[in-house]
Formats: structure tokens, C-alpha cells, sequence
């Protein structure tokens, strides 16, 4: 590989003849051997890249930079933020614990394509990063691409993934089936009661997420190193997030104090949280599928998936519920990241916390997984059919139907009649008549299945 020799603060260094990148990058590159394919999330650098474009008509505008340094800048950034050089961001999650690799890859490429377009040096430092720090563009980089992500991704995909369960609840509304608490049979409940309840769980999932985005959407940019500003010139945070503001398409404000954005990393925390109850929700999704579908002779059998694929490479006609098991999966890694973001949280050190890049690593891999399962389980709730008649001859036989019993003839005699309907194998109306003395015909209404289900949740 041809090289060439570019200088820092160190000294010279040897970087490939064709990179775009520069001397502090390759630095990076040359001790990044933990783990040197995991690089960083491109949404992570198409954000920062946005920052810098901001930054320089920003800083244009305070007479920090030159109208044509900004401009060849802002042509640069915004080439990179629209994926064109993605290949030229090799530095991977591990560096070092502030981002400066990355702020630093970012300032290089930037700064070679100005130069390019200008005809003149457009230094990295001094014009790229003018008015900025690695300590405050990093945090404000992660919050701006989670926040695109989430709206741009997750927020659509929850959105799609709620309308279907309300769409599917209401058709499968005539579908009863045995309620189950403590795995056990319970009251009845229809199948579209249940899709609904995950349908109001998601719903509950999607207003934390959009109760968050004020406190994510205020940046640390202006903090500078240590959060207190030094050199930033006045007018340069308000006209930049007026710039980014108008480019992204939402309202950015500037932290009260960049420096909780620095040191501290609270609001990463709460949107990792927020992250964390959409896996839960669809964790249980995911395993109340299985189990309905399980069977189909020796499981619950009260619902159908679409068969998508053979189920085992030995036993032929077996087929697996895929989806939910791919979701499962998916959304574990989410908790794994939501427990690495907060222990990396606890490493704010005096002004900075120094586990940043992973910090963004894992929020962003945690809106794509659950963005993608999302999508995936909308997928899978559409072919669900249900198997009604399975589900309701196991209804029939559940003696727990005798609960509806109880204002009548109290809880004692109620559960006799439910033991001894278990004891003989037959069913809780014809016991409840020998033993009560009541009239079938009002004992078959107070036992029919479906207005318990539709009046009475159980606990």
C-alpha cells in the first residue's frame, strides 16, 4: 500500500496515499486493535457531519470563519451527511473515551474535500472545528442521531406495529379463549382483548419516547471542553441551532448547562429506558405468540402463524414460529444495550464521561433493533389466524368459568363445584345444576364464556 506523510501535534505519520482521512486518524487506527471492524454507527457520523455543517455557517455568521471556508465546509459535511464518503470513517467504537477519534476522522475528511473544492488548505482544527470541542459535538451527535432515528425509524414502525394490533384485535373480538394468570387458567378473555392490551402497551411505550425528545433535542454544543464555553464566540450556539434546526426538520435548543450533557448522561439513560420497555413489550408479544401457536396436537393450539419456513433439518412437516423467536432475540440484545449504556453512564468523570462512543454505539443499535422487530412482528401479527374451535372446546372444560358462580352461591360452594367438575371430567354447568339446584337455563348464562370475557377481565 503507497502512502503518505501527513503531520500533527506528534509528529509525522505515515497514512494511505488515497484516504481522506489524516494523521490523527491514522494514529487512532494504528492501536485500535480490540475490536478494528466495529466502527462506529454511520447514523452516529451522518448526524455529527450535519453538526459540522451547522457549525461552519454558524461560525461564518459570527465572522469566525470566512464566507468561502464555510461554504467549501458546509459542501463537504453535507456530502458526507448524505452517505457519499461513509468508507472514509474507519475508526472504531473502542478509542478513546471522549469520541475524539471520531470528532477527529470527521474533521479530517472534512476538511480534505473543502480543500479539494476550494483550492487552499482547509485545516481540520482550526476551521473544522472551529468553535467546537470533541467534548460537546460527541454527546450532541449521539442525542441528534437518536432523536432522527427514533423519529425517522422507530416512531413510525411502533405506530404501524400498534395499528395492526387494533386492526387484528377488532376482527379477532369473537375469538374466546382461556385467560391465564400464573401460566394457570383464568376467566376468559377474547384474543382481540389481548392484541388490544399490546397495543396499549406500545402506545404507552410511544409517549415516553415523545415525552423524552425535549430533553434529548437539548444539545451540549457551545459546552465546549469542559462545558463552560471557552472559546465560543457569542451568537455561534443560537445561530447554529437555528441552522440544524431548519436542516433536520425538528426544534434543537441548547442544554441549560452543556455540561450535564457532558459529564453526566442522564438523558441517554432515560432514552435507553424508554428503549428498554418497548423490547418488554415486545418480549411478551413475542412469547404469548409462541404459546398460542404451540402444538399443534400436544400445545394451547389457539392460534395459527404463517408457516415461513421448514422448522427442523431431521423431523419433515415441523414447522416454528420464526418471527416471534427473531424478535426475542432481537429484543434481548436491547436490554443487554440498555444495561451497557447505564453502566457506561456511571463513568462521568469531573467534566466528561469517557465511554461516550459506546454509549452511542449501543442507543443506536438498540433503535434499529427494535425499529426492525417492529416491522417484523407487523408482519407476523397480519397472517395470524386464529384457531377459534380449538380454543373454545378448551374453554368449555375450564372449570374456572364456575367464578362467575360466586355472587350466587359464594366462593366455598363455587369451588366444590369447580374441584368436583375437575375430579368427574365433565363440565362445570352439569355439575353446577345437580349441585346448586339453579335452572340450566340461567346456569348457562351466567357460565356463557363470551360475556365473561367482554365484562370481566379477571386479576
Amino acid at each position: 500500500m503507497t502512502t503518505r506523510t501527513e503531520t500533527d501535534s506528534l509528529g509525522d505519520v505515515q497514512v494511505p496515499r488515497s484516504a481522506l482521512y489524516g494523521a490523527q486518524t491514522q494514529r487512532a487506527l494504528n492501536h485500535a486493535q480490540i475490536a478494528p471492524r466495529r466502527t462506529m454507527p454511520l447514523p452516529f457520523l451522518h448526524a455529527m457531519a450535519l453538526l459540522k455543517s451547522a457549525a461552519a455557517q454558524a461560525n461564518a455568521q459570527v465572522d469566525a470563519l470566512s464566507p468561502a471556508l464555510a461554504a467549501a465546509i458546509v459542501e463537504a459535511a453535507e456530502a458526507v451527511a448524505s452517505g457519499h464518503h461513509d468508507d472514509a470513517f474507519p475508526v472504531p467504537v473502542f478509542q478513546t473515551g471522549s469520541g475524539t477519534s471520531s470528532n477527529m476522522n470527521m474533521n479530517e475528511v472534512v476538511a480534505s474535500l473543502a480543500s479539494r473544492a476550494l483550492g487552499e488548505r482547509v485545516h481540520p482544527n482550526d476551521h473544522v472545528n472551529c468553535s467546537q470541542s470533541s467534548n460537546d459535538v460527541v454527546p450532541s451527535a449521539t442525542a441528534l442521531a437518536a432523536a432522527r432515528e427514533i423519529r425517522a425509524r422507530l416512531l413510525p414502525a411502533l405506530g404501524q406495529l400498534e395499528d395492526v394490533l387494533c386492526q387484528r384485535g377488532n376482527e379477532l373480538e369473537a375469538v374466546v379463549k382461556t385467560g391465564r394468570t400464573h401460566l394457570m387458567d383464568a376467566m376468559p378473555v377474547t384474543l382481540g382483548f389481548e392484541l388490544r392490551t399490546w397495543a396499549a402497551q406500545l402506545q404507552d411505550c410511544r409517549q415516553r419516547l415523545t415525552d423524552l425528545q425535549p430533553r434529548l433535542c437539548a444539545l451540549a454544543i457551545g459546552g465546549s471542553a469542559v462545558g463552560t464555553g471557552v472559546n465560543v464566540p457569542p451568537g455561534y450556539v443560537e445561530a447554529l441551532l437555528q441552522r440544524l434546526s431548519e436542516r433536520v426538520g425538528f426544534s434543537l435548543t441548547a442544554a441549560a448547562m452543556p455540561s450535564t450533557r457532558m459529564a453526566a448522561q442522564e438523558t441517554a439513560v432515560e432514552c435507553s429506558a424508554g428503549l428498554r420497555s418497548i423490547a418488554l413489550v415486545l418480549i411478551k408479544m413475542g412469547n404469548d405468540l409462541r404459546w398460542m401457536n404451540s402444538g399443534p396436537l400436544a400445545g394451547l393450539g389457539e392460534l395459527q402463524l404463517e408457516a415461513l419456513q421448514p422448522g427442523s433439518s431431521i423431523m419433515p412437516g415441523k414447522v416454528n414460529p420464526v418471527i416471534p423467536e427473531a424478535v426475542l432475540m432481537a429484543a434481548t440484545e436491547a436490554l443487554g444495550n440498555d444495561a451497557t449504556v447505564v453502566l457506561a453512564a456511571q463513568s462521568g468523570n469531573f467534566q466528561l464521561n469517557v465511554m461516550l462512543p459506546l454509549i452511542a454505539d449501543k442507543l443506536l443499535d438498540s433503535i434499529a433493533l427494535l425499529a426492525g422487530s417492529c416491522a417484523s412482528m407487523t408482519d407476523c401479527l397480519a397472517g395470524l389466524q386464529p384457531l377459534a374451535d380449538h380454543a373454545a372446546a378448551t374453554l368449555a372444560r375450564n372449570p374456572v368459568l364456575v367464578t362467575a358462580l360466586n355472587p350466587e352461591i359464594g366462593y366455598e360452594a363455587a369451588a366444590a363445584i369447580a374441584k368436583r367438575a375437575v375430579a368427574e371430567g365433565r363440565p362445570v354447568l352439569d355439575v353446577a345444576e345437580e349441585d346448586t339446584g339453579m335452572s340450566r337455563d340461567a346456569l348457562a348464562r351466567l357460565l356463557d364464556p363470551g360475556p365473561l370475557a367482554r365484562g370481566n377481565h379477571g386479576e
